[in-house]
């Protein structure tokens, strides 16, 4: 399993590696405590263009100035008031372009992820959606800004193949009042996997 290099993440095609994270591992190591997922889900956010993105038109605030990092950063915000989520910072310094993570398939540390979640037993809500998959994985809005290139959270590729057809493509989720954006297909998931926000994942 090798972490993603800087150079994946540098690319100018966000939606290209929205699209290429589907199937990669999403790696936290937090005190000693390893977990882990596979991607299933993504959000790709095209930063100054788009509308349902944090940075469009230039905005930069205190709270979304890590997008506008270099590629391969993390940018974790928080969604009313209490849901930590978990973006990945593409494209190059000043470029506010990034990629949601919003669900993954959970592989190792799963009774440290039902611990930090406060659940009893596996099933698909563990990290359904992006607010669940940061809890899980035990990512906050502390973790904003750490470089994915280092060991306490990276994206690996173990080898997983997935073809064309077993990924879905949407409009994303909880932008309705973005305008025109909201309808804008930049979703993408593994068609039919159970950890998959349920509209749609056919």
């Amino acid at each position: 399993m090798k972490k993603l290099t800087t150079q994946f993440y540098k690319r100018t095609d966000v939606l290209l590696i929205a699209k290429e994270l589907i199937g990669k591992i999403l790696v936290t190591d937090f005190n000693g405590v390893i977990t882990s997922g596979r991607i299933v889900e993504t959000e790709a956010y095209i930063g100054l263009t788009d509308k349902a993105s944090h940075s469009f038109g230039g905005k930069r605030t205190t709270r979304n100035e890590h997008m506008y990092a270099d590629a391969g950063i993390a940018y974790v915000y928080i969604c009313f008031g209490m849901h930590h989520l978990f973006n990945v910072v593409t494209n190059a310094a000043n470029i506010p372009d990034a990629v949601l993570i919003r669900a993954v398939e959970p592989i190792a540390g799963i009774d440290a992820m039902l611990t930090r979640t406060g659940k009893t037993k596996l099933d698909n809500s563990l990290t359904k959606g992006p607010g669940n998959a940061a809890k899980a994985l035990g990512i906050s809005k502390v973790h904003s800004g750490i470089n994915l290139r280092k060991n306490e959270i990276y994206i690996a590729d173990d080898g997983f193949k997935i073809t064309e057809t077993e990924i879905g493509i949407s409009r994303r989720i909880g932008v309705e009042g973005s305008g025109d954006a909201a309808i804008l297909p930049y979703r993408f998931y593994i068609r039919g996997n159970v950890f998959v926000s349920s509209y749609p994942n056919k």
